[in-house]
């Protein structure tokens, strides 16, 4: 559960303030009503779309390419694209218009802080700051990344149209967690690569400790935009220009992945997917890069698998093995017509591709179609338009993915998971995320997954609202989400995420197509927790709701345990740790440095942890206690410090293997305490580690007489004085037979 905070003290009373006003104005229950029948499904909606009337086709020339040709428009693939270059040639070309203010003088603004109970996530923080120029207060459409390193640093890049048509790139950084975020102002991206033009990406490249903002830019081809990178060492704050990801002439639709696992054979490789319109279909195309961004290889483009197009969804990778993930969507012609998801592997680091799976049709989402492009399906029947499209996520070869459906009957949309056990070649039968009983729509989702299993769903969700019209202040939609914590076997509740029930904010910026309100957002995770953001709409600017973006992180579960080993100070050459797998085999410390043969267990936890049992830590099986100095301590104090947990041991015998306990851990969430256990394996003299002592360990000690103790030697330093001489090699021989079972 949430914490309380001030915040939210002050929402809840505001939240009875609005009641009392509602039962001394009996006149304001009869306007929710009326308004209660314009439900999220967009049945309103629906009826004015039959009333629209297309615009008057005058061409507007300063919007468009040199030289472009508006008859072309479908015969290039404009009509199918989402960026915000094919919106503006649209609206140039008199075939869609741009957003405009709504009508507020009849409405309420009390409205906007309505809550249920506070389950999942912290509290929002709003990534956009500073001040705002209407009508261009447009940000929506996001990608969360953090680094893995330094968990304080969080980048979310969004579209953001302050400055259009000159750019529509922006960027928020947090150096405290996601507790704040800073406003990039000005946007770094506006310069570099000509005009940006959106589709935000960010990557995190862990072994250059580079962050890369990615969209797609004028700069790096011709005509619609290819693909341009930018640059920061700094968490975010700074940011140069980086190269060309793709020079291209018809690019849309770009998302990104980034290896961070150093097992991984392809570490540090950064991988961007993207439609390449230049191309009949028009296919997924995807480029890497092994050199920190510098230089990107030839895209390969994925099949067709029999669809005359297909869309670029999302691209991951698999957490564990390195393999990469895209999945596609054969949207089937468009409209509110059948969709089929398809799922993409590369288990050569991206070389080369194989279409693993084509799902069976199923009816795309939608309440009606964009008012001024028929091709796309929308919410709320002329405003949000929506496919159907999702995220893929993927850890040991068992692929997740997210999407929404049409719902029974006039229910617009529902979330879906599908989760495959064999790499994205065979999948479940669809489970339905959310489980109200309501006609109205859920949309939108995301999904991330981290290498403990823990996998988070968010979506887009109208159940709570109680009407909805752009830019009208009257509560639609919430974020909701679902919870596995064992790598999508089961689920928890889905719950609220967000802490507010949002408005539908308007599009106010005419050179942004009206049936746009973002058309995705990329959640990610790291050991200790999911990151996401969504557009939301509670901040009203000239007295209207606007397209803002959001933040808001999922912390794990209960804690899992990152790492183990056993530590120990050889003198002045400093501290150095023996591993102890928690599978498999124990890990073997072969040192001894103490009379009553001390030793330090340190065990770093997903996230800060606090440790309630009593005693704190024991050994349960095997010679030896916590304590110090041959003195047994009956508490079994450790000692916590964030998320990592020392247990000190004393009195531990040669030639065993055992069992340290560590009662009452609880994670920083709202999980049970629970216990975890930690095998310990204890051979003096296996100085390389194979679990017996014998002569190779006597001949690897004295080959190393005399040397430094560092990284490479230090199990040599048997006594662990910080010098390997002969008494290291006195201690091996006394115990060569000794051995430990397998």
């Amino acid at each position: 559960m949430k914490k309380n905070s001030t915040s939210r003290s002050a929402f809840l009373t505001v939240r009875v303030l609005i009641g009392l006003l509602i039962i001394l104005a009996g006149v304001s229950l009869a306007v929710l009503g009326s308004r209660a029948s314009s439900s999220p499904s967009g049945s309103n909606f629906a009826k004015a779309q039959q009333k629209y009337q297309p615009p008057t086709k005058i061409v507007d020339l300063t919007l468009l390419p040199a030289g472009f040709d508006c008859s072309k428009i479908r015969e290039l693939g404009i009509d199918r694209q989402e960026n915000f270059r094919a919106g503006l040639i649209m609206i140039a070309c008199g075939e869609a218009e741009g957003g405009s203010g709504p009508n507020v003088s009849f409405l309420s603004r009390l409205l906007q802080t309505v809550f249920a109970p506070f389950t999942y996530g912290g509290t929002d923080v709003d990534l956009i700051t500073g001040a705002e120029t209407s009508p261009h207060v447009t940000q929506s459409e996001t990608f969360s990344w953090t680094n893995p390193d330094n968990p304080n640093q969080i980048v979310v890049t969004y579209n953001d149209s302050r400055t259009a048509t000159a750019n529509y790139s922006g960027a928020s950084y947090s150096s405290d967690g996601g507790l704040t975020f800073t406003r990039l102002n000005p946007s770094p991206f506006a310069t570099g690569h000509g005009t940006n033009f959106g589709d935000p990406v960010v990557l995190y490249n862990r072994p250059n400790a580079t962050w890369h903002a990615i969209f797609l830019a004028s700069g790096c081809g011709t005509f619609n935009a290819g693909i341009g990178d930018w640059k920061s060492t700094d968490g975010g704050v700074t940011w140069a220009v980086g190269a060309c990801v793709h020079n291209g002439s018809n690019d849309d639709r770009e998302s990104g992945w980034s290896d961070m696992n150093p097992s991984s054979a392809f570490y540090g490789r950064m991988y961007v997917s993207f439609n390449n319109f230049a191309i009949a279909g028009p296919p997924i195309s995807v480029t890497f890069s092994t050199d920190n961004g510098s230089t990107w290889s030839a895209p390969q483009n994925l099949p067709l698998g029999g669809a005359s197009s297909v869309r670029n969804v999302q691209i991951t990778g698999d957490l564990l093995t390195g393999d990469v993930y895209v999945a596609g969507m054969n949207e089937m012609g468009g409209g509110l017509g059948n969709r089929a998801n398809m799922i993409y592997r590369s288990t050569d680091g991206g070389a080369t591709w194989a279409l693993t799976y084509t799902g069976p049709p199923f009816a795309g989402p939608g309440s009606g179609l964009c008012s001024n492009n028929s091709y796309f399906a929308s919410m709320f029947g002329t405003y949000w338009r929506h496919m159907g499209w999702g995220e893929p996520a993927a850890l040991n070869h068992v692929v997740h993915y997210v999407y929404a459906q049409h719902g029974a009957g006039a229910d617009a949309g529902d979330v879906y998971y599908i989760r495959s056990t064999d790499s994205g070649v065979t999948f479940s039968a669809p489970l339905k995320l959310n489980t109200d009983a309501t006609t109205t729509a859920q949309w939108q989702p995301n999904l991330s997954v981290n290498a403990n299993g823990s996998l988070f769903a968010m979506w887009y969700d109208g159940r709570e609202g109680t009407g909805c019209t752009p830019g009208v202040n009257t509560p639609c939609y919430r974020m909701w989400g679902r919870k596995s914590t064992d790598n999508g076997v089961s689920w928890q509740a889905d719950m609220a995420y967000s802490d507010v029930i949002s408005p539908l904010p308007g599009q106010p910026d005419p050179n942004v197509s009206v049936c746009y309100a973002g058309d995705y957002d990329y959640g990610s995770a790291t050991a200790a927790k999911h990151v996401t953001s969504w557009l939301d709409g509670r901040n009203p600017i000239n007295g209207a709701s606007q397209q803002d973006a959001y933040f808001d992180q999922e912390l794990v579960g209960a804690a899992t345990i990152i790492s183990a080993v056993s530590r120990m100070t050889h003198g002045g050459a400093g501290t150095f740790d023996i591993d102890m797998p928690l599978t498999g085999s124990s890990g073997v410390e072969d040192r001894s440095n103490s009379a009553t043969h001390d030793y330090s267990l340190v065990v770093t936890f997903s996230g800060n942890v606090t440790v309630t049992g009593m005693p704190q830590a024991q050994v349960i099986t095997g010679t030896g206690c916590v304590g110090s100095g041959g003195t047994c301590d009956p508490n079994g104090t450790v000692t916590v410090s964030g998320a990592i947990v020392t247990v000190p041991l004393t009195n531990i015998a040669d030639q065993q293997v055992i069992n340290v306990q560590i009662n009452g851990v609880n994670g920083a969430s709202d999980e049970p305490a629970v216990n975890v256990n930690i095998p310990m394996g204890f051979l003096i003299g296996d100085v390389n580690g194979n679990r017996a002592v014998n002569a190779s360990d006597v001949a690897l000690t004295k080959s190393q007489l005399g040397q430094n103790v560092g990284a490479g030697n230090f199990r040599e330093d048997v006594n662990a004085n910080g010098a390997i001489n002969a008494g290291d090699v006195s201690l091996v021989k006394s115990d060569v037979g000794h051995s430990l079972p397998p």
